[in-house]
Parts: C-alpha cells; sequence; structure tokens
C-alpha cells in the first residue's frame, strides 16, 4: 500500500522528507527527541559537503573549458591553423555539447547521480591530459569535441544530486554556491594562459588535468548519492518500472510552464553568449579601451555581479519561498525586467558608467536566474525527468547562444553600427523577462499560489 509522502523541508534546512513523520509546528519543535536532532544535523551536513564537492568539480568544468582562449598564441605558434579552425575548437566543443546535454541528463535521472558526475568528471580530466600530447590540429579538434561531450554529463546530474539533498529553505542558495565555482573556474581560465606563456601549452593542460583527476577522487571518496524524492531509477521485482528517454521526452512535452523556461532560457543564452563574446569589443570600439581593459571590464562586473546576485538570490528566494513558492519566478524575472531600459539606453547614451552597470544589472539578474533554474524546474516538470529537464535547457542555451555570436558577427560585417546591436540585447532582454513572468503566470493559473502562514511559524 502506497504511504502519503509529506516533507518536512521546510522546517530543515537542508534536511530530507520524511515518508511517515507528520508535519511538525515549529512551535513543537523543541520538544524533539535528541535522536531526531542528530539525525537532522548529519544530514544536513552531508548536503552541505555535497555542494562543497561539486564546486570544485563545476571549477574544474569550466576552468577546463574555457582555458584554451587565454592560449591562443601558444597552440597557434605549435600547430598552424587558421582564425576559423581555432574558431572551430570551441564550436565543435559548443555543438557536442548541445546534442549531449539532454541524454545526459537522461542518464542522470535513469542511474546513479553520483556516477554520472564521476565518470564525466574523470572523462574530461583524461581528455585535458591526453590534449596535452597532440600535434596536429584534426586530433585537436577531435578531443575538444570529446570533451564538450564529456562535460555535457556534468551539470545535468550535478544540479539535481543537489536538489536531491536541498529541499524547501536551502535549495536556491545551495545551487546558487555550486555555480559561484563554475564563474570561479571561468574567472581562473586566464591561468592557462600564464602557464602557456611560461611553459608551453602543452605544460598547462597538463598543470589542469593533474588537480582535476585530484578532485575526482575526492568526490569518489567523499560523494554520495542523496534519497530522491522519486525514486524510479531502476525497475526493481514489485516496484515501479524503469524510466526510459521516450517517457522523459513526452512528459517534458506536454503543454505547460515548461515550454515558457525553454524559450525564456534560449533567449537568456543568445542575450549571455552576445556578452561574453562580442561586449569586450564594443568597449574597446565605443570608448577606445586598450584590449586587456576591455575584457577585464566587461567580464569583471559581469561575473562579479553575477556571483553577488547567486547568494543573495538563492537566499531571497528561500525565505520568500516558504509563503509563496512562486517566488523562485518572481524575482529572477523582475530583475530581468529591471535591467531591460538600461540595456536600450547604452545604445544611446554612450556613457562607460551606463554600459558598465547594465553589465552589472544583467550579472545580478543572471546570478538569480542561476540561484533558481532548478527550484523552478522543480515546480514545473515531473520529479523524474529534473536532470533531463535540466539538460534541454542547456542544450538550448549552448545552440542560440552560439547562432547569436555568429548572427552578431554578420551584423557588423554589414557594417552595422554598435548602437543598434545594443539595441537589439535590449529586446531580447525584454523577451527574456517577458517568458520567464509567463512562467510565473502559468503556475498561479495552475492553482500554485501562496503557503497559508503555519502555526508557531510566527
Amino acid at each position: 500500500m502506497d504511504v502519503p509522502h509529506v516533507s518536512c523541508s521546510t522546517d530543515f534546512p537542508g534536511s530530507r522528507p520524511s515518508t511517515f513523520a507528520p508535519l511538525t509546528p515549529r512551535s513543537t519543535m523543541a520538544t524533539a527527541p535528541t535522536s531526531t536532532v542528530r539525525t537532522y544535523s548529519s544530514t544536513a551536513l552531508a548536503a552541505w559537503i555535497a555542494v562543497g564537492l561539486l564546486w570544485f568539480a563545476g571549477g574544474s568544468n569550466y576552468l577546463t573549458r574555457t582555458m584554451l582562449t587565454t592560449m591562443r598564441g601558444s597552440v597557434i605558434e605549435d600547430i598552424p591553423m587558421s582564425d576559423a579552425q581555432f574558431g572551430l575548437l570551441t564550436s565543435a566543443f559548443l555543438w557536442l555539447y548541445a546534442l549531449a546535454s539532454p541524454f545526459g541528463g537522461f542518464l542522470a535521472d535513469r542511474f546513479s547521480r553520483r556516477m554520472v558526475v564521476l565518470v564525466s568528471l574523470f572523462a574530461w580530466s583524461g581528455i585535458t591530459l591526453v590534449t596535452a600530447y597532440v600535434h596536429t590540429f584534426e586530433l585537436f579538434l577531435a578531443l575538444r569535441a570529446l570533451l564538450g561531450l564529456a562535460q555535457a554529463f556534468y551539470i545535468p546530474a550535478g544540479v539535481a544530486l543537489i536538489v536531491d539533498y536541498h529541499l524547501g529553505p536551502t535549495r536556491a542558495l545551495a545551487g546558487g554556491i555550486h555555480l559561484t565555482g563554475m564563474i570561479f573556474g571561468a574567472v581562473i581560465g586566464g591561468i592557462g594562459g600564464w602557464i602557456a606563456e611560461k611553459h608551453g601549452w602543452s605544460q598547462a593542460y597538463i598543470s589542469i588535468a593533474v588537480p582535476n583527476m585530484a578532485i575526482g577522487v575526492l568526490l569518489f571518496f567523499f560523494l554520495r548519492n542523496a534519497p530522491r524524492e522519486h525514486p524510479v531509477a531502476v525497475a526493481t521485482p514489485g516496484g515501479p518500472p524503469a524510466i526510459s528517454l521516450g517517457d522523459a521526452l513526452r512528459s517534458l512535452a506536454k503543454p505547460g510552464p515548461y515550454y515558457y523556461m525553454v524559450l525564456c532560457m534560449s533567449v537568456q543564452g543568445a542575450i549571455s553568449w552576445i556578452i561574453i563574446a562580442w561586449m569586450p569589443t564594443v568597449m574597446r570600439e565605443q570608448f577606445q579601451l586598450k584590449q586587456g581593459a576591455a575584457g577585464f571590464s566587461t567580464l569583471g562586473f559581469l561575473y562579479g555581479a553575477q556571483t553577488i546576485g547567486l547568494l543573495i538570490g538563492g537566499f531571497w528566494s528561500d525565505r520568500w519561498s516558504l509563503t509563496n513558492p512562486r517566488s523562485r519566478v518572481i524575482i529572477p524575472s523582475l530583475a530581468i525586467l529591471f535591467a531591460t531600459p538600461f540595456f536600450w539606453m547604452t545604445g544611446t547614451i554612450h556613457h562607460i558608467s551606463l554600459t558598465l552597470g547594465s553589465l552589472s544589472l544583467w550579472g545580478l539578474a543572471m546570478g538569480f536566474l542561476g540561484a533558481n533554474t532548478m527550484p523552478i524546474v522543480c515546480l514545473v516538470v515531473d520529479a523524474r525527468f529534473r536532470a533531463t529537464a535540466i539538460g534541454i535547457l542547456n542544450a538550448c542555451t549552448a545552440i542560440w547562444g552560439g547562432l547569436a555570436i555568429y548572427g552578431i558577427g554578420a551584423l557588423r560585417d554589414r557594417q552595422i553600427g554598435v548602437s543598434l546591436i545594443l539595441t537589439f540585447v535590449s529586446g531580447g532582454v525584454l523577451l527574456c523577462g517577458l517568458l520567464l513572468w509567463m512562467v510565473n503566470v502559468s503556475l498561479k493559473r495552475g492553482g500554485l499560489g501562496a503557503v497559508p502562514a503555519r502555526a508557531g511559524t510566527g
């Protein structure tokens, strides 16, 4: 006989749901037996240890994928290639990454999330090490494509494992902290260029691969799976049937708020990649900055604000979600909409402080959205297919990001001015915010409203 599931997650930060225990008001929790407190403490500790371990894995993921762009001169000097071929190294990574992300998400739903994380991490570490010894463009290109394939499995599995551990009032903050590790990895990607300049690009790849493997060993011994809210990954005698990729795709294809989420993340990916790829050039041309200063200004303000947004947005929505679950959607959508007029003004008022301000607002909004992406997915899709849903969102972000980068390049080739490009970006920001707001509207129409205050909560 099925036992009704009652979650105590809104009372115990980082705790697991109880299948049997009734929901207990805070006012009566002071009298809970000591054994209950010990169980909660150990579970909460394991939840935050998982976040800490995955923080290092996420940093490794982004460091490994971005460091190539910082050592272009050293690589081309040793392996002659055209600019188009060098660009193809990143495009190949992006294409395989996008194609594999949904399948990687399904594997994380179907099998052990921990195992998917470990296989992905050891695979990209090994590929990084092997890359250090190639001497032809063709092999380099093949390994970059394989790197995209290997890394595509990490994010769906990692973020799904975090939400398995973190329920209720710690879910967004935990996800936000995890993403700060990825930002850290992207920011320190320049270490590859520094090592390449001093000791050659091959040594740079070796110097990054070995610590990556050490992180994998650390996770192998200390990272564990958490119980799932809907544990149906593997068929067992007398239990529910195993899920299939067809089940996942049919579930996610049903009309509903997930459609708006897919469209929102597609637009968001396009805007973010335009900013990362082209805003340093815009800053250099519009304000006559040197190349280094333009890049540092763009990415420094963007990533700095995004880190703040991940932490504040995660903490804020975790608190507000106790009374209104739709706060996970409301907070990032309003932040994105607030940034829209500033991007529009950067296309008409050429002042560096306004441009940096718009970059900071977009970074802050992306922090709010990043911390809440998986919590929003938890609101809009079947619990069995969360990692698959994230994989699809990842794929859309990468595909539309790549197309947007190419599109802006084509516009510049046609002598389209910077002002018009920034106006185009502001339209995308507005569309992104409106699509995310439609997720909120759809959830509200579906009956997801405010939660009445419970006795003893204050």
